[in-house]
């Protein structure tokens, strides 16, 4: 049988699973936004001008993606996501939206950008695959809203008292690594 290499360049799949502090744009948002109250004078956190675009797709696409290309013939890289682009002030007003908190402010702070803009073209997985993702952004974010959600009342109502409408800039080191693995294998 012939070996297959696959390689899967960064479209950021995204997950409903999530570590408190370190997650990718969506998590984070989508955490601000269940813990931000709707009330006059709240503001969320975004890092930057929030004018960074992205494309987003969520891991049930990204798997069905694979395993699509697995079985192909096709032997050659290939991007797998989405081309739905939005910026970051758009995605956070999103997650914001799913509890209708029309009185939230946004506040741009310092922090890591990345790249200004980054997009998936799916011209060749739409040739090749005869498919693309399937899952809108807005369906893929609400859904990911609702697990974050549940999952930080479950956190509150254990008694935590962390302030989950803030992200904090963490630096990877082996150490954090380390100590990132454990947690996870606890």
């Amino acid at each position: 049988y012939p070996l297959c290499a696959l390689a899967v360049s960064d479209e950021r799949p995204v997950s409903t699973q999530s570590t408190w502090g370190r997650e990718k744009a969506p998590a984070a948002f989508c955490r601000k936004a269940a813990a931000t109250k709707n009330v006059d004078g709240a503001q969320m956190e975004i890092w930057g001008d929030g004018k960074q675009t992205r494309s987003f797709c969520i891991v049930e696409d990204c798997v069905e993606g694979i395993l699509r290309l697995m079985v192909s013939d096709y032997r050659l890289p290939l991007n797998i996501g989405s081309d739905e682009m939005v910026d970051m002030n758009q995605m956070a007003a999103l997650a914001l939206s799913f509890d209708k908190k029309d009185k939230v402010t946004f506040k741009h702070i310092p922090g890591p950008l990345g790249v200004r803009g980054r997009n998936s073209d799916n011209t060749m997985i739409k040739e090749v695959l005869n498919w693309t993702p399937s899952t809108s952004l807005a369906v893929g974010l609400h859904k990911t809203y609702r697990w974050i959600k549940e999952r930080l009342a479950e956190v509150i109502a254990s008694g935590d008292k962390n302030d989950y409408t803030k992200s904090v800039v963490l630096k990877q080191t082996t150490e954090s690594l380390d100590q990132l693995a454990a947690e996870i294998m606890e």
